[in-house]
């Protein structure tokens, strides 16, 4: 963590585009949606223009009240200016709390309730559909980016309000609070600030650093997610075009990526077996793909291959990242097409990154920890979390010592290579690794957009599958993937939207789970 620490003053997210501004003015950033607070900038700008931009709206946040230590929670329709917001209202040194768009109204009321006494920024779609009418007593003030409502402060109204000097603050002090991803229940309220997003923002840029040519960055990352800072702050400042993407529906991708040609690509797992179709498309979309990188879980072996060989480039890489919303990457792996990548190797997610991160997998019965006893990962890394807000005694029942437990259980080879092989909450006695026995079933069977196995009512395991265009399962090629495998109950077909997803499209287990015994019930 020695390389996290020399010279560390903090990321400075208010100030992030100035300085890739600086750098390079001429860059530019790419959207395919246009931005609720400035739709009148259009889908095309530089990056001095964005960087006047988020001047400009911490402007305007000053002018309707928001001072420095506030908090603004940010709820509204899905945009790429909700991280412009959290940057202008850490420019003015207020603390951004980021919300997800598909988190419903009543669990946002929750955690309003334990953020006591914020400014709501939201829309007022999202004010009269979907949050309950008792907001306005949770909140400070209510600021809108589209849309007008009683009582409501219209940020547009507020375009030509003075300008404002960055506000410097500790970089121990809040800069940003983002939410984990609920799928054990409520979501728990991460702490960053600029330093522990500075520490986060090493590592991977000196992977990324291993990029010679400037060539565009295209991301679809949840715009609430901690990984799109990083991500963001990496391709500006080093001057990389960015193209931030809204929708992932393949055909839609495969237009801007058959104008645009990006050479890198960064995207969730999920969003990545959604896109292997693009593999076949006359278009050729991903042919200028060069880098893929892969944010925070580990990804299926065939997405992997099938995307390395969608690329033109006679060597393309595919980078892993392991980590978490409270820690950021711990752990990386990289594949190339002549590394041939199997089922069982699906599972590891690489190594740590020397001087900067650490893991380790603790037993959890006292015998030693191996792939058939697999133990709980921990890691220590400078880009932990603050705290959780309003549940300090949670965060500290994290820690041991310094060590941070992933909720993942795995085990580590004598070369220090991670392997993950279930999340703790999701064991199936008896069972083996569920998320192993998932990449057998992605391998095997061309047509799986989505395989996730929970356990029954009885104990038992249930496959539940979605296929691409919801296509019959063929029974035959089920019976012959699976015959090495434990055994499970008959497979459950459901379309894959009526799978309970998190902001980051991680399938809610637990929630499946739920849902399904009470069908069966």
């Amino acid at each position: 963590m020695i390389l996290q620490r020399v010279g560390n003053a903090g990321i400075g997210l208010g100030t992030l585009f100035d300085r890739a501004a600086r750098r390079h003015p001429a860059n530019i950033l790419v959207l395919d949606h246009d931005l609720d607070v400035a739709p009148e900038l259009g889908r095309r700008l530089t990056i001095t223009e964005v960087a006047d931009l988020v001047a400009d709206i911490a402007s305007r946040l000053w002018a309707a009240g928001v001072r420095p230590g506030e908090r603004i929670v940010v709820y509204k329709n899905d945009c790429f200016d909700i991280p412009l917001i959290a940057f202008a209202a850490n420019r003015i040194g207020a603390v951004p709390v980021l919300l997800s768009p598909k988190l419903p109204g009543d669990v946002v009321s929750q955690l309003l309730a334990r953020i006591e006494n914020a400014y709501l920024c939201t829309d007022q779609v999202k004010l009269e559909q979907e949050l309950p009418e008792t907001v306005g007593r949770l909140t400070r003030q209510i600021l809108l980016t589209s849309g007008r409502h009683p009582g409501a402060v219209d940020l547009r109204s507020l375009r030509h309000a003075p300008r404002v000097e960055p506000v410097a603050t500790s970089p121990d002090h809040p800069a940003l609070v983002t939410h984990t991803s609920g799928t054990t229940g409520l979501p728990k309220l991460a702490v960053h600030t600029s330093r522990t997003f500075e520490a986060r923002y090493r590592p991977q840029a000196a992977v990324a650093s291993l990029v010679r040519k400037r060539r565009p960055v295209a991301m679809h990352v949840s715009f609430v997610h901690s990984r799109l800072v990083t991500a963001v702050a990496i391709a500006a400042l080093r001057g990389f075009p960015i193209v931030v993407l809204r929708e992932d529906e393949p055909e839609h991708v495969a237009e801007i990526f058959a104008r645009i040609r990006p050479g890198v690509l960064e995207a969730h797992p999920n969003t990545f077996v959604k896109w292997e179709r693009l593999a076949a498309d006359p278009r050729r979309p991903l042919a200028s793909v060069k880098y893929f990188s892969s944010t925070f879980d580990a990804i299926h072996p065939r997405t992997v291959h099938r995307l390395l060989h969608a690329s033109g480039h006679r060597f393309p890489v595919f980078g892993q990242l392991y980590g978490q919303s409270e820690v950021g990457p711990v752990v990386a792996r990289a594949f190339t097409r002549r590394r041939r990548l199997s089922a069982k190797g699906g599972r590891c997610v690489g190594r740590t990154f020397p001087g900067m991160t650490s893991a380790r997998v603790v037993s959890r019965d006292g015998q030693a920890v191996s792939a058939d006893n697999p133990g709980y990962i921990e890691v220590r890394t400078d880009g932990r979390v603050l705290t959780y807000l309003g549940e300090d005694e949670r965060y500290a029942g994290q820690l041991d010592g310094g060590w941070w437990r992933m909720g993942d259980l795995g085990y580590r080879t004598r070369s220090g290579r991670i392997y993950l092989l279930d999340r703790e909450v999701d064991v199936i006695p008896g069972f083996g690794s569920t998320l192993a026995a998932e990449d057998v079933l992605f391998a095997g069977l061309d047509d799986l957009e989505e395989v996730v196995i929970v356990p029954g009512r009885d104990g038992r395991a249930v496959p539940v599958v979605c296929t691409v265009d919801d296509r019959r399962l063929d029974p035959e090629a089920w019976r012959a993937v699976t015959a090495n495998l434990p055994p499970m109950a008959e497979p459950v077909h459901l379309r894959l939207e009526q799978l309970p997803q998190t902001a980051t499209t991680k399938i809610k287990r637990l929630e499946l789970a739920r849902s399904l015994g009470q069908e069966h019930s």
